[in-house]
């Protein structure tokens, strides 16, 4: 059987227009098939060994996943990922950091962590920005520093990633590296909670339980517990139970409460016994 790349070629000189979506067809495959891996792997690893740094991050990418004819290799990973690195991408920054943070295909170092974080970061790399900013808030390859997690933070929430929304939102609502501040946390959790992040969800419903930085409001309170709760989040399910025990922002319903604590019982059970067992 002719491998997917020879095939194109004969296309090409009946029509090239059929050959785009063959193509096409099988790069939107799930599965893929071994003639379009390899010549995706070979025309990737052409233009990576002549320094595009572009096909450098995905020749990485290729062995980090294992993806078509690759067994997965996290050091040659890491290899390219530094090669595309040192030339300046962005990605290929944060994905170095990412590898050196968890000990993938390089030794484990925070230091060398936050540092290829802050060069993808400066250069506006979202996720980079992010991770930079666990980093001095946890203390981990930099001093421990609030005000410049804050500072990260605030740049990833601003370009809308939801994890960096969260924690800007805890930020204010702890008043650490910023003023004390519940409508920001507020604010900031909600945009989190809007694109489903389960622990924002949990942290809105409080604040309307609580009525700070939003007017207080059972209904919304559920609503929020709710989202969470759906999403395992232990302490939501404690306190839509509650809700519904006591008939607050939700009509007053004993076997709802009942669901809902058993099911928060039986996963911190679950917890602890995997904690146990590893």
């Amino acid at each position: 059987m002719m491998e997917l790349d020879t095939v194109l070629r004969a296309l090409l000189f009946i029509s090239p227009v059929i050959a785009g979506v063959v193509l096409v067809i099988y790069a939107r495959s799930p599965t893929g098939v071994k003639g379009f891996d390899n010549l995706s792997r070979r025309d990737t690893k052409r233009r990576a060994e002549q320094g595009d740094a572009q096909a450098q991050n995905n020749f990485g990418a290729m062995y980090l996943h294992g993806r078509g004819v690759f067994p997965r290799n996290t050091t040659k990973a890491a290899e390219w990922f530094r090669q595309a690195a040192k030339q300046g991408l962005a990605p290929a920054q944060h994905n170095l950091g990412v590898m050196y943070a968890n000990g993938k295909g390089v030794p484990q170092d925070d230091t060398q962590a936050a540092e290829w974080f802050r060069r993808a970061a400066e250069q506006g790399f979202t996720a980079a920005q992010y991770n930079l900013g666990v980093m001095y808030d946890k203390g981990k390859g930099v001093p421990q520093d609030d005000t410049q997690a804050v500072k990260w933070y605030h740049q990833a929430a601003e370009q809308g990633f939801a994890g960096a929304q969260h924690n800007l939102g805890t930020m204010y609502d702890k008043g650490r590296g910023v003023s004390q501040d519940d409508t920001q946390a507020a604010n900031w959790y909600r945009r989190a909670a809007d694109q489903g992040l389960a622990d924002a969800q949990h942290n809105l419903g409080i604040m309307y339980v609580k009525g700070e930085g939003v007017p207080q409001d059972d209904t919304q309170a559920a609503e929020w517990y709710r989202k969470a709760a759906k999403q395992g989040i232990i302490e939501a399910q404690f306190g839509l139970a509650l809700l519904y025990g006591e008939g607050r922002g939700v009509p007053q319903n004993y076997t709802q409460a009942i669901k809902w604590f058993f099911r928060a019982r039986r996963k911190r059970a679950l917890q602890k016994l995997k904690k146990i067992l590893t």
